[in-house]
């Protein structure tokens, strides 16, 4: 199936979104790829239409537990096999899902960074045949990224020990002019398979409103949109 067919076949969308088909093509052509792209953007879809195109096992790296049980119900609710390896499950747990991995059972795996520096997970996903690596949040491997983990960084050091080192992938929707450049070097990205298309969101617009009383605005806003889900920030309980 062409990228276009499994987009609309597991995931329903006519269309790609910007860049998400062309950091696509750079993945199908071998090329360690980086996609800057906005929270919403798509990203997901830029490593799940290559996984399920090559043979193989996908592997995605989160630092984000709830992202990972997210990505993998939305995946086994569209038929698609995977699974996660995290703090969250027990160690009988994580030992059932290493043997299942290692039996094929698995199109996408989900791991926390810090499971590379585990000598038997290495074992196990050098037994495998990894299409892809993605590194989701890659801001969290650069130095200079607000939410830099040393265990991500670290993680290249533990994959150098694969027989066999598929393509790499990273994603974020935060990265500086110098964490791109940090990821570039550290995962062998060149400029050219390097997707930017920027931060912004146009599902989303702010206002700034001066001279209103607070308590009538709060309560046309309730009224106006009571049957709808929202989040109202102040400063403290006590004056508001």
């Amino acid at each position: 199936m062409t990228p276009e067919q499994l987009l609309q076949t597991y995931f329903g969308y006519p269309t790609f979104r910007p860049g998400q088909k062309e950091f696509i093509t750079s993945v199908l052509k071998g090329h360690n790829s980086l996609a800057v792209m906005p929270t919403g953007g798509g990203k997901s879809i830029c490593y799940q239409i290559p996984g399920l195109m090559k043979e193989g096992t996908a592997l995605i790296i989160s630092p984000l537990i709830s992202l990972m049980k997210d990505q993998v119900d939305a995946l086994k609710a569209n038929g698609i096999s995977s699974c996660y390896i995290n703090s969250s499950l027990s160690p009988a747990e994580q030992q059932h899902v290493l043997q299942e991995m290692e039996q094929g059972l698995y199109k996408f795996v989900y791991v926390a960074p810090e499971r590379f520096q585990s000598f038997e997970f290495i074992q196990t996903i050098n037994r495998l045949t990894l299409n892809l690596i993605a590194f989701d949040e890659a801001h969290c491997i650069s130095q200079w990224g607000h939410d830099f983990r040393p265990s991500y960084r670290s993680i290249m050091h533990n994959l150098k020990q694969l027989h066999t080192l598929p393509v790499l992938l990273a994603l974020t929707a935060t990265a500086t002019r110098e964490v791109v450049e940090d990821i570039q070097v550290l995962l062998d990205i060149q400029s050219e398979s390097t997707v930017h298309t920027g931060f912004k969101r146009t599902n989303l617009s702010f206002h700034l409103i001066k001279g209103v009383d607070r308590k009538d605005f709060l309560k046309q806003l309730l009224v106006k949109h009571q049957h709808e889900s929202g989040i109202i920030y102040c400063p403290n309980k006590k004056n508001n």
